[in-house]
């Protein structure tokens, strides 16, 4: 199961004969397997991982740090699924250490994630405080290296 789950994260359009083949299963078998782990939600979902910086529009990702008031009778969960569920965030996750949130927030400026941090995060009762932390740059997402080696373009020096 194990290996079945790192060959769809690694690429899930991988033909399913290839697939079979490498795990030594019919491709029955396959699908069964993988229409379990769907049905199960193990499988929450198939996604292509975006180079963003090769697209033509300009977006802005922001890592936030944010703590909060734990709910009685919900701890963390009411309110981190509340922050989840708005249009803005990409992911969420609970964490260990300074802060209880990990939130993943998208828009189009800057201006748009610190609207949003402002008029809708920061707003919300069980929130502390926030620490936001813009992205630059990203070398690795979700296994996959989006920085290439380009081939080096000087030309040589002799002695």
């Amino acid at each position: 199961m194990e290996t079945l789950l790192r060959l769809l994260q690694q690429d899930c359009t991988m033909p399913r004969g290839e697939l079979a083949r490498l795990l030594a299963l019919s491709p029955e078998e396959l699908d069964r397997r993988i229409a379990e782990l769907e049905q199960n939600g193990v499988i929450r979902g198939y996604q292509a991982i975006v180079d963003k910086e090769r697209l033509d529009r300009n977006t802005v990702t922001a890592l936030i740090e944010v703590r909060i008031t734990p709910e009685r009778g919900g701890g963390f969960d009411r309110i981190a699924t509340r922050i989840a569920k708005f249009d803005q965030v990409t992911s969420c996750y609970l964490m260990s250490g300074g802060y209880d949130l990990m939130v993943v927030v998208e828009g189009g400026s800057l201006r748009e994630v610190a609207s949003f941090v402002t008029e809708k995060l920061s707003t919300l009762e069980s929130v502390i405080s926030t620490a936001t932390h813009f992205r630059l740059k990203a070398y690795k997402v979700n296994g996959a290296l989006l920085a290439t080696e380009e081939p080096d373009q000087r030309l040589p020096v002799s002695p």
